[in-house]
């Protein structure tokens, strides 16, 4: 299986921060967030890793090159109009072509990395098309909520609000693919902040009755999305490495 990482977003809410690098390269400790994620593809055996840049995408170059010093190989693809998650995505078709690949938010924080074996393992075993990484959420406004019955995905919303929301199962930035989620991307139309969610797209296989199964996440997981996230996170890996 494949890796993609898509970390093209600006993170305004990390300003100003953030007007000089991108929030995929802020560190947790030792390492910038995204090469924790990229030690946990490893950790899996997933080694042939695309990077979705735009945003200061030659920081992100420059950091991880080819991805030699991680042991890893790296392919980057550039989403020239920050238009979204699902567009990012779909950025990457020629390259994930029609393997199976896992996608990983590249401002992601979480312990322990092993558990992305388990959602590759589900997916596999259920023969689904997608599948979605969950876990009980507090702010609603900060995530895909999905409505779930058994394993099965319903319904899915964007960031709404409380009162609105179906469940308390926020997505994680963790979901499994088959190809089939390019032709639901090409079909979604523009969403919250008029940017192609992938939420929406991953709706669509939904409504077209395709098998999109949801997996809850154990563990500790924050997205770095705001200082106060950063400083969290960082406090975590203090805690988690004895440093």
């Amino acid at each position: 299986m494949k890796g993609l990482i898509p970390a093209a977003g600006r993170g305004t809410r990390l300003e100003p921060i953030t007007l000089a690098i991108p929030k995929e390269l802020l560190m947790i400790g030792d390492k910038a967030v995204i090469e924790h994620v990229i030690d946990a593809l490893k950790l899996i055996n997933i080694t042939e890793i695309t990077i979705v840049v735009g945003w200061r995408k030659h920081a992100i170059l420059d950091y991880l090159g080819s991805g030699e010093r991680m042991g890893v190989k790296l392919t980057y693809v550039v989403q020239d109009r920050r238009d979204g998650l699902a567009k990012a995505v779909l950025a990457a078709e020629h390259i994930m072509g029609e393997d199976p690949f896992l996608v990983v938010l590249g401002d992601n924080f979480f312990y322990p990395k092993n558990f992305l074996r388990d959602i590759i393992n589900f997916h596999q075993q259920k023969k689904a098309d997608a599948t979605v990484g969950v876990a009980e959420i507090e702010d609603t406004t900060r995530h895909g909520i999905i409505k779930g019955r058994g394993f099965n995905v319903v319904d899915l919303v964007e960031k709404p609000h409380p009162e609105k929301a179906p469940s308390n199962l926020g997505c994680m930035g963790i979901y499994a693919f088959e190809p089939e989620i390019f032709d639901a991307i090409r079909k979604t139309k523009p969403g919250v902040k008029n940017e192609y969610q992938l939420t929406d797209s991953i709706k669509i296989m939904v409504d077209e009755k395709f098998k999109v199964l949801f997996r809850k996440i154990s563990g500790q997981h924050i997205d770095i999305g705001t200082v106060e996230d950063l400083k969290i996170a960082n406090l975590k890996f203090s805690e988690l490495s004895g440093r």
